[in-house]
């Protein structure tokens, strides 16, 4: 299990088994604002099914291929950071992330998504990091932008969201780019 301390107050760690009920109960708070955005949030029922997604993560860490960690800021889980993969043959790594409705706009998922890209940068030896959001996700794409990621290009079509597809922007970041 590893921890990352952020600042005094806002920290992530590996998603347990222990965090499954906090986990649903977060999604459970806010899914109308994050059904906007996420293909999973209908999906996710029951504690059980946070669990399977808790499993998944853990199985990605075992391998060393990613992981899903909860963003805790004074001590509540606010939402959850993740590493979709590493690809070591290419030295990169994709990540993701979303926050409770009634946690934004604290600069939270700025400061976990620059400690995430810290670590992945100095720890895991990766030599890129790709975030994509759907392209009117304002929120989401201010994150890459704030960190001063440079927007690639955008995918059509490239997520089923409910009912529609929608399109990602898709920003990099190399390591002789980054601004510890």
């Amino acid at each position: 299990m590893f921890i990352r301390y952020v600042e005094k107050d806002v920290w992530f760690k590996l998603l347990t088994m222990e965090d499954a009920k906090p986990l649903f109960a977060l999604v459970d708070s806010c899914r109308a604002h994050l059904r906007q955005w996420l293909p999973w949030v209908d999906s996710t029922n029951t504690v059980e099914d946070s669990k399977a997604f808790i499993s998944q993560g853990l199985q990605k860490f075992a391998s060393s291929n990613g992981f899903e960690a909860g963003i805790f800021y004074q001590g509540q889980l606010a939402g959850v950071i993740g590493v979709h993969y590493i690809d070591r043959a290419n030295r990169k790594a994709s990540i993701g992330y979303w926050l409770g409705e009634s946690f934004q706009g604290n600069g939270l998922m700025t400061k976990a998504c620059k400690a995430c890209i810290d670590d992945l940068f100095a720890e895991q030896g990766v030599n890129r990091v790709e975030i994509r959001c759907a392209v009117g996700n304002q929120r989401s794409r201010a994150i890459p932008e704030r960190l001063g990621f440079v927007m690639e290009g955008t995918i059509r079509d490239a997520e089923w969201l409910y009912d529609h597809f929608v399109d990602h922007v898709v920003y990099g970041m190399l390591v002789r780019e980054w601004k510890r």
